[in-house]
């Protein structure tokens, strides 16, 4: 409730009238007069209240006579009278209803009471009261009121004293409280000037009233500690310095405005306050520890500590508040309180002054003035600098001070602190301390960071110094280390971050604060870290370390932020570690140490005996050197590194390099290696001693691990420019690793790898500002010697190429382009294979260290780029776009010296290309595909990769023909641009196969690659692509445009014929012995001249098909026929080889050139009969649909089909389709059929029996050459000659003739006892047949080749009996050459001669009456070659021949003889007749004898064939005896005799006896002669008379036998006669029978008389025979005598002379 409300007022009233009545009560009997006082009061009081409205007021104005009665009853000195006048003034005063009058009355009266020492506590209570409630009390009064507290302070009570105290320090306040106040009432007024060079120091007139009070106050405090009068405070009887200070430094701490704002107490700070306290400060300034008990000149006042603890107090107060006032003055202070810190000052007041120093450092606005007003001038103390330094020095001094062991009490606590160590065996080391050198020194809990809780400077109650525990200064320092650190970094932090405004000024104090204190900072805190036992509070240390080197950083101070690196990094490492980068650092910082001035040392790291070892390790070295060890303290350190490089790694610029050493040599001690992504992980080592690790750091190790890829995935976060200096300090620090790795096995360090890996791969975004200077090192790295280094090196590379490409790059990798300008040529190692436009050039970049990779000649390092490759096409295949050049090229680059899996996982990739990527692939990668695929078909390591890879060609061709529009149209877009760009340059556009259209040119490329496959040393890699080339043109060829093809035909046809030629004939002949591991060679292959013969033959024929089949198209190119002559003769070099291979495929392939069969459309051209004949239709080229190209595009399906069907012909265009026929071709075919023929059916010549040929060619290579000539001929037979004809002979029999080596006859010959034509022979007859029937339907003119048809005919019918001699060879006949003995074996030629034949006479039977047939005596000629085999009858080879040669005789005779007598008047065939009668005579009469084996059925067959001859004679001959000259008919006659009478000699021979047992042929001849004697008139009488003379003598010898027999008969008795004797008497019966019949049939006028005579005397002598014993005989003689019947008739005359 306020003090005025209505029920307060009332309260107060009532109240008020209580305490006087009270009062009244008290002093009634005693003290009347203040009775009655207190009842006016009492009326008073009422009135008051009665009267007024404002009572509070009026009870003011009237205070003095209200308060009145209770000063009387104070004056009565009665104690209980006192406290109620007290109590009832109090309560009055915290009313406020007391005036300025009432209020000295009231003072007056508490001044008497307290002179009494009466209610001293109610007293001061009063005064506070009175002070505090209102503000009517001033100057005297109040000055009074103050001195009466003062008075009070010293009195012999101490509760009293003590209250006193604290109602001084009160009233103090309020006196400057009201001044506050009062400022702010006057606030907005100006105030008056203030007076200058007011030096009076009693009336300060321009002050306001509460303003003068607290001036004259202050005043007179500075007075009293000085121990001066006082002006203002009257009546002080004592005062000690310590509350005056105290009192000072209340004023000073609670009201710094009031100092600040008037110049009046600016001016007593300055005039008063700093002398005093300079003044007061000296004994401590002299004194000197060692020195206080020698004997001196002038006895020094010893530092009494309440006062020296008070000033510093208060020095601290006024640096904190004034220091922009009093800077000078400041400056001394400063200095002073660094002198304090002195060894040779007492502990306490070091320790004092080193609470005051850790107060300092918790202000750093402070520190930072310190550093603009001093350490930035010139000529002025250096003391931000020197403040940090002596902290510094007092640090060291600690460790230092306790060895020299000189106070006692430090001493004998560090002994028992160490006595306690030993004794408890160690257990006090859990206590955090400082331990350095022997010396421990245990750490406190001083105050909490950043505000500096004194403990010394607190102490106001102590007289005597307090004994200082031990490590109570340090642990104070430290903190006051760490404060300032934390301060000070803070502080720029905050400025920097907004420092923009701010500019350079600021940035200049910074620098000069950093540079002022780093060096002190730096040795206190290094030689703290080496000395800390306790792990808070070497996390403390690091983390000040840490601090100010990246403030060091961040501010560009590069010799203060290595220094400090460099002390964390030494930390980390173990103690006397080597590593040169840290000892030339801190070479280097000496020098910096020694300009400083202050003589700061810094101390090397001890041997740290009580740290917990965690790990030992191997060091990083060249040499083997022995184990490290680590301690905790290096792992907490490390941990610290890791921060800084994690947090500040902007600003470590080139301290990288310091920073990553450190971290490698450590983590190299750890046994941490590389693992997936660069990340370290623990790994075992490799060599030397294991790594020991605890437990303990066993669980850091992951922790650490992964801190270390936390901080280069930081390193997203930093610069470029930072970025650059982290990727070039692991360059180098890699560069040293690679150095150290040169020369020895030993594991290298691979951290630096490792951790460009990890950068790259977390700075994808801006990959490019690091690519080349990352690619470039590791691609060096890659080309080490090192196993284990390399590897690294390309697992980076490489994870770098596939993650890059794999990031989501912004804007996306195929847009990040660039114009570049076209590299004008071709290579496949040149990516831009002149292509203008935009690349992609980002994706360029990236790839480009792939292909860099192919330059390393380490099978490992080009086995992980290939793996690579593998998997960026498996994930980014479809993306890759212009990056294709750089992969294939990648793929591509492959060479022999590599090993076979690098071959295979190349080949892989490619694989994968083919496959999957061409349709996703610029069309310009398409050549480098063909080339790369080329590549892998010529490598010689992997002979089934060489295959396979053409089988990719094929599938490539495929990939071309199905997506030739769109290839095209690409290709022809890029062709323009490059074109454009060419023009503009002035150059040539440079493109392999250049005016070619680029997709022709594809094709081109490929096809050459297949070339070049085709003729690689391995046979089977050139058959496959042979093959392979072969059908690709066929299926594809359609495609390319006509002037194309020219190349084709020429640059790669032609070529590859010409190589493939080259290298065949220069084969080795060597025999190979088997085909790499256990694979046995065929016979026909172990040779490199038979396998190379398989190419020629492969070649070859798909060079005739492609002439074949793409015929209609070729024909339309200018040189056509200069092309065809080439094919022909390489056809004509092939067939002549000597091997037969080539040389029978080279027939076929002219068999296919030549055999053109032109599709037929149905609708076309059904009566067509050259089409029908099979003669070529060429189209017209002016109905060519399109420009140039011939053919339909892949549009009809048709036509698709056609193309995939290899053999296929190519159909002309719809159009007009004329036949026309370029006869030079085909007469340029036959020359080289016969140049062909010529040179292969030649005979060798020279040389004896026993020479073995050179070479003989083989039968089915003959039968070919001789079965393309009926093709041939078709077409040349409007030209065909004689001279061809003759020509042809020749060769047909040259091949003819040629034996067949014994090894091969098995499989040409039949068995010799089958009477078949081997196919050569066939062949033979075929041309001639061929010919013939040409001749047939051919003109009149062709008809004169009839006879030398016959003639070559006859030639091969000779063969039978004569076969014909090749050369000088011997040859064996089959039948008697045991196939291992001859080399040679002549054919059987009687089938063929027997063929031949046939074909004589049924050609004969056709032309004999043809002009040329007779007048080129052609039936002479048969007859004449006839009469061999007819005279061997049985001497023939085969006894089918003369059978044969009989019955083609009779059938030639039987067409010609008619011939030959309609012209015998033209006298054509006088010439044949002798030729005709010697044939007969030399069958009929054989000289060679019938076999023995002969049966007899046999026989008769072989009589029967006689037979027909004689009947031959008897129809064809005899009965035109007038037309046939009389010799011949001589002839006949005569041998027709011998035929029928044998008119040997009697003795009988083997021969007669054969002779004779023909009796059917005697038979018939006779009956042929008696028919032709008998038949008509003789025309000559020498005729007749042969006839008769035959007639007589056969008669006559038929007596002679018939009476020889019968006395034989006789003679013999009952033996038998001889078989032959019988056989003759049955024969000559038999001719008289046969005689008989002819008789009968003639008439009787052409029979001679003497003959009938002799017929007749014959009867008697049968008769004579008829007692024979023989059967036989005597059926032979019924025959005989049976006819005789018909001539026994009555004679029809008699004549004297018994003539009839």
């Amino acid at each position: 409730m306020s003090t005025s409300s209505p029920e307060a007022v009332k309260k107060l009233l009532e109240n008020m009238q209580t305490d006087l009545r009270s009062l009244s009560m008290e002093c009634k009997k005693k003290f009347p007069p203040v009775k009655e006082a207190a009842e006016s009061g009492i009326v008073k009081i009422k009135t008051i209240a009665a009267r007024n409205s404002d009572i509070l007021a009026t009870l003011k104005e009237n205070s003095s006579e209200v308060v009145q009665p209770f000063l009387m009853g104070c004056g009565t000195k009665e104690p209980k009278i006192t406290q109620l006048c007290l109590a009832a003034i109090q309560r009055l005063m915290s009313h406020e209803v007391v005036s300025e009058a009432a209020a000295g009355n009231i003072i007056n009266m508490l001044w008497q009471l307290m002179e009494n020492g009466l209610e001293e506590l109610k007293l001061l209570q009063t005064v506070l009261v009175l002070l505090t409630t209102n503000t009517v009390v001033h100057d005297q009064v109040l000055s009074k009121a103050i001195v009466l507290c003062f008075r009070l302070h010293f009195t012999k009570d101490n509760i009293t004293n003590n209250t006193a105290a604290a109602t001084v320090r009160q009233v103090v306040t309020v006196v400057f409280e009201r001044m506050v106040a009062e400022d702010e009432r006057f606030k907005g007024l100006s105030r008056p000037p203030p007076v200058q060079g007011n030096t009076n120091r009693r009336s300060v007139s321009t002050l306001r009233p509460s303003a003068k009070d607290a001036y004259m106050l202050f005043q007179d405090l500075c007075q009293l500690v000085n121990a001066d009068a006082p002006y203002w405070l009257v009546g002080m009887t004592e005062m000690t310095r310590t509350f005056g200070l105290e009192l000072l430094e209340s004023v000073l701490n609670d009201f710094p405005r009031v100092f600040l704002q008037h110049q009046e107490f600016s001016f007593l700070l300055k005039e008063r306050v700093c002398p005093l306290v300079i003044k007061l400060f000296s004994p401590n300034i002299k004194f000197r520890q060692g020195n206080s008990s020698a004997a001196s000149p002038a006895p020094v006042e010893k530092p009494y500590f309440p006062i020296c603890m008070r000033l510093l107090r208060v020095v601290s107060v006024l640096i904190k508040h004034f220091y922009s006032l009093l800077v000078t003055e400041c400056e001394i202070f400063l200095s002073l309180l660094v002198k304090f810190l002195d060894g040779e000052k007492p502990q306490w007041l070091r320790a004092v002054a080193v609470e005051s120093v850790h107060r300092l450092c918790v202000q750093p606005h402070l520190l930072r003035s310190f550093c603009l007003s001093y350490d930035m001038k010139q000529h002025s103390t250096k003391v931000f600098r020197d403040i940090v330094n002596a902290l510094g020095s007092f640090i060291q001094s600690l460790f230092i001070v306790l060895n020299t062991g000189n106070p006692a009490e430090w001493s004998t606590q560090e002994g028992a602190g160490e006595c306690g160590l030993q004794g408890q065996g160690g257990s006090l080391t859990t206590q955090a301390a400082f331990e350095y050198r022997g010396t421990w020194i245990p750490l406190m809990t001083v105050s909490v960071q950043g505000s500096a809780k004194a403990t010394y400077l607190e102490m106001l109650d102590k007289v005597e110094p307090p004994s200082i525990p031990e490590g109570y200064a340090m642990s104070v320092a430290f903190s006051a280390l760490l404060d300032l650190v934390r301060g000070i970094t803070s502080m720029i932090e905050r400025a920097l971050a907004k420092e923009e405004e701010e500019a350079v000024r600021a940035h200049l104090v910074w620098e000069e604060m950093v540079s002022a204190c780093w060096c002190g900072l730096l040795a206190a805190l290094s030689l703290l870290l080496d000395a800390s036992t306790d792990e808070t509070a070497t996390e403390s240390i690091l983390k000040a370390e840490l601090n100010v080197a990246a403030l060091c950083g961040r501010l560009g101070l590069v010799t203060p932020r290595d220094a400090f690196i460099t002390a964390i990094c030494k930390a980390s490492l173990p103690p006397h570690y080597a590593l040169t980068v840290l000892s030339s650092n801190t070479a280097n910082l000496n020098k910096a140490y020694s300009i400083q001035g202050q003589s700061v040392q810094i101390i090397s790291s001890s041997s740290e005996s009580h740290q917990q070892v965690v790990a030992v390790g191997q060091p990083l070295s060249v040499q083997p050197q022995g184990t490290v060890v680590l301690t905790a303290k290096n792992i907490q350190c490390m941990r610290t590194l890791l921060n800084l490089a994690h947090c500040h790694g902007v600003v470590l610029g080139t301290s990288w390099q310091l920073v990553l050493a450190t971290l490698q040599h450590l983590v190299w001690i750890l046994g941490l290696k590389p693992g997936v992504g660069g990340a370290l992980k623990p790994g075992r080592a490799v060599e030397g001693p294991s790594t020991v690790l605890t437990t303990a750091v066993m669980t850091d190790l992951p922790v650490i691990s992964n801190i270390l890829s936390r901080l280069f995935e930081s390193s997203q976060y930093l610069d470029d420019v930072s970025l650059h200096h982290l990727i070039n300090a692991l360059c180098s620090l890699s560069l040293e690793a690679v150095e150290m790795a040169y020369g020895n096995n030993k594991e290298p360090s691979l951290f630096a790898v490792a951790k460009l890996l990890e950068t790259g791969l977390v700075n994808m975004d801006r990959i490019e500002i690091l690519w080349r200077p990352l690619t470039g090192h590791l691609l060096e790295v890659c080309q080490h010697p090192n196993a284990r280094m390399r590897e690294w090196g390309a697992e980076a590379v490489t994870s770098l190429i596939k993650a890059g490409l794999a990031y989501k790059h912004n804007p996306p990798l195929a847009q990040n382009q660039v114009l570049l300008l076209p590299h004008l040529s071709s290579s496949p190692s040149n990516p831009n294979t002149g292509d203008a436009g935009t690349f992609p050039r980002l994706q360029l970049l990236l790839l480009n260290p792939l292909k860099e990779l192919s330059n390393v000649l380490h099978a490992d390092i080009r086995q992980k780029q290939l793996e690579s490759v593998l998997q960026i096409l498996q994930s980014q295949g479809d993306s890759l776009g212009p990056g294709w050049p750089l992969v294939l090229g990648v793929i591509g680059a492959i060479r022999n010296d590599q090993g076979e899996s690098l071959i295979r996982t190349a080949f892989q990739c490619l694989q994968l290309v083919v496959t999957d990527f061409l349709p996703t692939m610029p069309c310009a990668g398409l050549q480098i595909v063909v080339d790369v695929a080329g590549s892998f078909g010529l490598q010689n390591q992997e002979l089934n990769i060489s295959l396979t890879s053409i089988g990719l060609l094929w599938n490539i061709s495929d990939y071309f023909f199905q997506r030739g529009e769109a290839i095209t149209q690409e290709l022809e877009r890029e062709e323009a641009a490059l074109q454009k760009q060419a023009q503009e340059k002035g150059e040539p556009l440079n493109r392999p196969f250049h005016p070619a259209p680029p997709f022709d040119c594809l094709w081109l490329c490929l096809y050459a690659k297949l070339g070049q496959l085709c003729v690689d040393p391995r046979p089977a890699v050139r058959k496959s692509a042979g093959q392979t080339m072969f059908s690709t043109i066929a299926a594809h060829g359609t495609l390319l445009q006509q002037p194309t093809w020219h190349i084709v035909v020429w640059k790669v046809l032609f070529h590859l014929l010409d190589c493939v030629r080259k290298s065949s004939t220069t084969a080795d002949k060597e025999k190979i012995e088997s085909g790499g591991g256990n694979i046995l060679i065929h016979h026909s292959r172990d040779t490199a001249e038979k396998q190379w013969a398989e190419t020629w033959v492969l070649t070859l024929a798909g060079v005739a098909r492609i002439f074949n089949t793409r015929r209609y198209l070729l024909q339309q190119l200018g040189d056509y026929f200069k092309a065809w002559e080439v094919l022909l003769d390489h056809i004509q070099s092939a067939a002549l080889s000597k091997n037969s291979e080539v040389s029978l495929a080279a027939l076929k392939s002219f068999q296919e050139i030549l055999q053109i069969a032109t599709p037929v459309k149905d609708s076309a051209m059904p009566n067509d009969a050259l089409a029908a004949m099979g003669a070529p239709v060429l189209i017209d080229p002016l109905s060519a649909p399109g420009p140039g190209r011939p053919l339909l595009r892949s549009d009809s399906m048709l036509e698709r089909l056609t193309s995939y069907n290899c053999a296929e012909l190519q159909a002309p265009p719809p159009g007009e389709e004329s036949a026309l026929e370029d006869a030079a071709l085909w007469w340029s075919a036959w020359n080289t059929w016969y140049r062909t023929g010529t040179d292969s059916t030649r005979p060798p010549s020279g040389g004896t029996g026993t020479d073995r040929p050179s070479f003989v060619p083989s039968q089915p290579f003959l039968t070919a050459l001789v079965q393309i000539f009926p093709a041939l001929y078709q077409h040349i037979k409007t030209g065909f000659s004689m001279e061809d004809l003759r020509k042809l002979g020749v060769i047909l029999h040259g091949a003819v003739s040629i034996p067949i080596s014994s090894d091969a006859s098995p499989f040409i010959l039949p068995s010799y006892t089958e009477a078949v034509l081997t196919s050569l022979q066939e062949a033979v007859l075929t041309a001639l047949d061929v010919l013939q029937k040409a001749i047939c339907v051919g003109p009149e003119n062709l008809q004169v080749m009839y006879p030398a048809i016959f003639e070559q005919l006859l030639l091969f019918v000779e063969f039978s009996c004569k076969p014909p001699q090749y050369g000088k060879m011997e040859t064996k006949h089959v039948a008697n050459a045991k196939y291992n003995q001859a080399e040679w074996v002549a054919l059987n030629y009687v089938p063929f001669a027997e063929r031949s034949l046939e074909v004589v006479v049924d050609l004969y039977h056709k032309t004999a009456c043809h002009k040329a047939v007779i007048n080129e005596k052609v039936l002479q000629n048969i007859i004449k070659t006839l009469r061999m085999p007819l005279g061997l009858k049985y001497g023939c080879p085969s006894e089918s021949t003369w059978k044969l040669a009989v019955s083609s005789l009779l059938k030639v005779l039987s067409t010609g003889l008619p011939v030959a007598r309609q012209h015998a008047s033209s006298r054509k065939f006088d010439t044949m007749w002798p030729e005709l009668a010697n044939a007969f005579k030399d069958f009929l009469f054989t000289k060679s004898t019938p076999p023995d084996n002969v049966s007899i059925q046999e026989f008769q067959k072989n009589e029967a064939i006689d037979v027909e001859v004689v009947q031959l004679i008897s129809t064809e001959i005899l009965p035109f005896a007038i037309f046939i000259p009389k010799d011949f008919v001589g002839q006949i006659m005569a041998m027709l005799n011998k035929g029928s009478i044998h008119s040997q000699s009697s003795s009988f021979t083997e021969a007669e006896v054969d002779v004779r047992m023909r009796e059917e042929f005697s038979k018939v001849c006779f009956e042929t002669l008696l028919q032709f004697s008998f038949s008509n008139k003789v025309s000559t009488p020498q005729e007749g008379y042969i006839s008769r003379m035959a007639l007589s003598v056969l008669l006559k010898r038929s007596q002679d036998v018939l009476r020889r027999y019968v006395d034989d008969e006789r003679l013999s008795g009952r033996c038998p006669l001889p078989r032959q004797q019988v056989t003759e008497i049955i024969f000559v019966l038999k001719a008289i029978s046969t005689l008989m019949d002819s008789l009968k049939k003639t008439q009787p006028e052409n029979v001679d008389g003497t003959t009938w005579a002799q017929v007749i005397a014959l009867y008697p002598t049968l008769v004579e025979c008829i007692t024979c014993s023989s059967s036989e005989v005597s059926s032979a003689l019924k025959e005989a005598m049976g006819p005789f019947k018909d001539f026994m008739q009555p004679p029809v005359s008699r004549v004297p002379n018994g003539e009839s």
